[in-house]
């Protein structure tokens, strides 16, 4: 004899009625081959976030197995892009005929990619936090990617103040002579007396949130890094020896910047692209002078696109 299973979603109501803007997962992980443009598909170790609306007023609730059963087929049997993203969006809508025409899904993982040395050619891991977000809104398709680049920040204020305290330093020195050697100006200058102070520097954060469009199909997550990191010229070093140290130094202090600075130059670049149809960025300065953050935000601007 066989006994069916009670369907409490399919043969009940809802105990009040209403609709929900979302109902879903999250926090799946499950592994991703991700499909980067440049870069061969790779594996990552995924957090997952998977909704739909629940519009049906009296409906009991959805049916998350099949959300998570969509998620786990593009796991073992398909590689994240553009096209497959939008796919699954469309698959969490047609499981659920009469109790959704909204769907989200979200990718969060750490993206590595072998980044050589400034001088030495030495090459290491570094990690980037990556996250793909998909929304279909009743026909209406936003395709996201989202990256978190580090860098370094050298304050100018600091700088100015440190070459002050330099010349201060050099004026006690030799103000008692008339005629200065260059071999003494050198050797001064390689010691602790001559270099009497340093300007501040911290690792900062550039947070990028870009909307693609549906020209691509590989993911440009590379490109954006790059592209991040060649506006700010100081993106933290995996493998280093003592010569990338010294050229670190030395791009640190051609690169004086503010928050406001690295925002502004990176905002500069951003609009030199034309595949991405908006963006939004936050520069995080985590201060070492101060027990604060200095930030800075902009967007691209466009009527209608992200919000400052």
């Amino acid at each position: 004899m066989t006994t069916s299973m009670p369907d409490i979603a399919n043969h009940t109501t809802a105990q009040t009625e209403g609709t929900l803007d979302w109902v879903g997962m999250s926090n799946i992980e499950m592994p991703i081959m991700v499909a980067s443009k440049g870069q061969a598909e790779r594996m990552v170790s995924a957090h997952i976030d998977a909704f739909v609306n629940l519009k049906e007023a009296q409906a009991k609730g959805i049916h998350m197995s099949r959300l998570y059963l969509l998620i786990d087929e593009l796991s073992t049997s398909n590689v994240l892009n553009y096209q497959s993203l939008v796919s699954l969006l469309d698959g969490f809508i047609s499981s659920h005929q009469e109790l959704s025409d909204q769907a989200k899904v979200q990718f969060s993982f750490d993206y590595h990619l072998r980044r050589k040395s400034l001088v030495s050619g030495k090459e290491g891991w570094k990690a980037y936090p990556v996250t793909l977000t998909g929304y279909l809104n009743k026909g209406k398709l936003t395709i996201e990617l989202t990256i978190d680049v580090r860098y370094s920040s050298t304050c100018p204020c600091s700088a100015a103040l440190a070459r002050q305290l330099i010349q201060k330093a050099f004026q006690d020195k030799f103000a008692q002579q008339s005629e200065l050697a260059l071999t003494d100006v050198h050797d001064w200058l390689g010691t602790t007396e001559g270099i009497v102070a340093t300007p501040h520097s911290q690792r900062s954060v550039a947070e990028v949130k870009v909307k693609l469009n549906s020209s691509i199909d590989d993911f440009p997550i590379t490109e954006l890094v790059d592209l991040i990191e060649n506006s700010l010229k100081t993106p933290v070093q995996a493998a280093v020896k003592r010569e990338d140290e010294q050229e670190f130094a030395r791009l640190n202090g051609q690169n004086l910047m503010f928050c406001e600075d690295a925002a502004r130059r990176l905002q500069h670049s951003m609009n030199q692209t034309e595949q991405f149809d908006d963006f939004w960025l936050r520069i995080n300065h985590l201060e070492s002078l101060h027990a604060h953050d200095a930030v800075s935000v902009t967007t691209k601007g466009i009527e209608g696109g992200y919000q400052p």
